[in-house]
């Protein structure tokens, strides 16, 4: 059992893919956790996964904490219900979006601003493209950002328990005001989001051979794009002043693109390309490395690994038995073969050591 931040109780409330992953990580610390949903499905899935037990109204369960883990839209009036019938309690919500729920929050006339008080946003920055409880795990916040978002009025015991959750948890805390947060995550999800589904969705009418041809750079920019299109409206609703002027920048580096591409052989369209190429380089080596650090550029080994059970467990075993640690790690399926291309990551100092250590075990590494 871990040590905890919380003591406990804990009451979640939505059953969907993070409040079940919520309540399943806090069932591991050993915290005791109440489970509520309107969905009676989704509330058994949570229970049989062992995520809690169900709580109803009236049955005198008495949390320290009440996460609020409901769709965008209708977390405001179950955060307010949640600050009336539990005044003991912190009350959080892990919703993507924070500056219109807080503002709903402000506006709601039946809270005072002691009940206010108890109030504090949150954000995972943890999630799957697949949804509902059958999709949670307990450790989906291991190491992921977790933003506690406070008001001016959040007390200070409020937000103690709003880091605390993240912290038992396994998440890295951080806190942020509510514009800043949303102005982040419409750059590092909400975007990205947008920009996968766009992607995604001028395949529909591909041929099959085109699609055949698809490696892994169309498989990354388009994973997201299987995400709950029901979720998107309300964060993308909710987001809207944040995310439109990105938006709008993007449609204008495709208007110059556009542009530039009608006369390719135009002077100065060589160099517009490859400026815009370069600055996608730029943005691309801001992106921190692993654990957050600063980006570190990895030396690249590739190696052929045959379509067999325990082939890439038994190259992952050969090079920690080299001693030499993976930085990360790629893999590639060759079309209309039995192999596939793993791209092992390591520090620029040890790739000639791997490549010797992988030959003399008869790997088969592209130089």
């Amino acid at each position: 059992m871990n040590a905890n931040y919380l003591a406990g109780p804990v009451l979640v409330i939505g059953t969907g893919l993070l409040g079940a992953s919520a309540a399943m990580g806090l069932r591991a610390c050993g915290i005791e956790v109440g489970l509520r949903d309107a969905s009676p499905t989704a509330l058994r899935i949570a229970e049989d996964l062992g995520a809690g037990v169900a709580c109803a109204p009236g049955d005198g369960f008495e949390p320290e904490l009440v996460i609020v883990a409901t769709p965008p839209d209708v977390v405001a009036p179950v955060v307010s219900a949640a600050l009336r019938e539990f005044p003991a309690a912190a009350v959080i919500d892990i919703a993507s979006v924070k500056q219109s729920i807080l503002a709903a929050l402000l506006d709601d006339a039946s809270l005072s601003p002691a009940e206010l008080a108890r109030y504090v946003g949150a954000h995972p920055m943890a999630g799957r493209e697949l949804s509902g409880p059958a999709a949670a795990r307990g450790a989906l916040f291991t190491s992921a950002p977790w933003v506690v978002v406070p008001h001016e009025g959040s007390s200070a015991h409020a937000v103690r328990l709003a880091k605390a959750a993240g912290a038992d948890l396994g998440a890295s805390v951080i806190q942020m005001d509510a514009r800043s947060h949303d102005e982040a995550v419409a750059l590092v999800s909400h975007f990205p989001q947008v920009a996968s589904s766009l992607l995604a969705s001028r395949l529909r009418g591909a041929p099959g051979s085109a699609l055949a041809l698809a490696g892994n750079g169309l498989r990354d920019t388009t994973r997201i794009a299987a995400s709950d299109p029901r979720l998107w409206i309300q964060i993308l609703s909710h987001n809207a002043p944040q995310v439109l002027p990105i938006l709008e920048g993007l449609r204008g580096d495709l208007d110059r693109i556009i542009a530039t591409l009608k006369d390719p052989a135009a002077p100065g369209a060589a160099l517009d390309i490859a400026e815009l190429m370069g600055e996608g380089n730029a943005g691309a080596a801001r992106i921190p490395g692993k654990h957050g650090a600063p980006p570190q550029s990895f030396a690249t080994v590739s190696v052929i690994v045959d379509d067999r059970p325990g082939q890439i467990a038994k190259l992952l075993t050969e090079i920690g038995e080299a001693g030499i640690n993976l930085e990360d790690l790629r893999m590639e399926h060759s079309a209309g073969h039995q192999v596939g291309l793993v791209d092992v990551q390591v520090l620029p100092g040890r790739r000639d050591e791997l490549v010797a250590a992988l030959t003399a075990l008869n790997w088969k590494v592209v130089q």
